[in-house]
């Protein structure tokens, strides 16, 4: 089976409920988790039309936000076959469609930066293929928001929720404490290639700087390694921190970690630096909940993500 039919029946229940917004959606068995933002109680404007006359239509809801960023490996898709089944579940679930367009019926590239969307690499938006959907419960005054895009083999799905504040869902059991971690150099080149990001494990920094201690990374000398083997790969590196702090301050922290290891990989492991970008999100793109030791342990790291390939 191919197309529509073929995403539905690939669909499988994978745990990603916000049981306090009632609300439970299936979502594709290949979706993995690439951010999360979650507050525990504001007010956030919904998208509710296009953009025209200078703006987009939104109206006011209060209550706990969930956000939400996946990344779908399977080619071929158009953003409309990923958000087709969940819309299905939504319309079910007793919710009216107050906004369904596409990158032209919604206003394209000013519409795209008129909304909120999770930063990327982990959500990624193509202006010229994407797809946006709300919905709002008349019973629970509750909202919700799809936003989907396709680019590079991959679609990219953004779920945002605002409700009622009810009572914290327990933790999901399954849900990864760490990144998953190549082993050798060729696992390290195949997850990179195929899922276009990886986590540079084993960074020995030295406590309280930015400076690398034991330069000589394994990691790094896989990267070193696929870039020499692949002469027209461009990737950047992305630090990342925990919550402890103020994002101007965090940002220059992980930024200042991505660029010594971009040093580091110039200078030590012989890697072309015209390839490689150095960047810094703070405590913007988490893979893991800031709640937890755990969690903000997780979200102190370095990835590296393919930018594309020339030629």
């Amino acid at each position: 089976m191919r197309g529509g039919k073929a995403w539905w029946f690939c669909l499988a229940l994978c745990l990603a409920a916000w049981p306090a917004l009632g609300l439970q959606l299936d979502l594709p068995l290949n979706a993995r988790q690439t951010a999360s933002r979650d507050s525990a109680h504001d007010q956030i404007g919904i998208p509710v039309g296009p953009f025209a006359q200078g703006a987009v239509q939104t109206r006011r809801f209060e209550g706990k936000i969930t956000r939400r960023a996946y990344r779908i490996n399977a080619p071929g898709l158009t953003p409309l076959q990923i958000l087709a089944p969940l819309r299905e579940q939504i319309k079910n679930a007793g919710f009216d469609l107050v906004l369904d367009c596409n990158q032209i019926s919604c206003g394209g590239y000013d519409f795209r930066f008129a909304i909120e969307v999770l930063p990327a690499p982990n959500m990624y938006v193509n202006i010229r293929a994407f797809h946006f959907i709300t919905a709002i419960n008349p019973q629970t005054d509750q909202a919700i928001t799809l936003l989907a895009s396709a680019a590079d083999g991959a679609g990219y799905l953004q779920i945002m929720r605002v409700g009622m504040i009810d009572a914290a869902a327990p933790p999901n059991p399954t849900a990864p404490v760490q990144p998953v971690t190549p082993v050798t150099a060729q696992e390290f080149a195949e997850q990179l290639l195929a899922n276009g990001h990886v986590v540079l494990q084993k960074l020995d920094f030295a406590s309280g700087t930015t400076s690398l201690g034991d330069q000589r990374s394994l990691a790094l000398e896989a990267l070193a390694a696929l870039m020499n083997a692949r002469p027209a790969l461009r990737v950047a590196v992305v630090g990342h921190t925990d919550t402890v702090g103020g994002l101007a301050a965090n940002i220059a922290l992980s930024r200042a970690l991505a660029q010594a290891v971009r040093t580091a990989l110039i200078e030590i492991h012989g890697a072309d630096g015209a390839r490689i970008e150095a960047e810094g999100m703070g405590y913007l793109a988490p893979f893991a909940s800031n709640l937890t030791a755990e969690g903000r342990e997780a979200n102190r790291r370095v990835e590296v993500i393919v930018v594309g390939e020339d030629g």
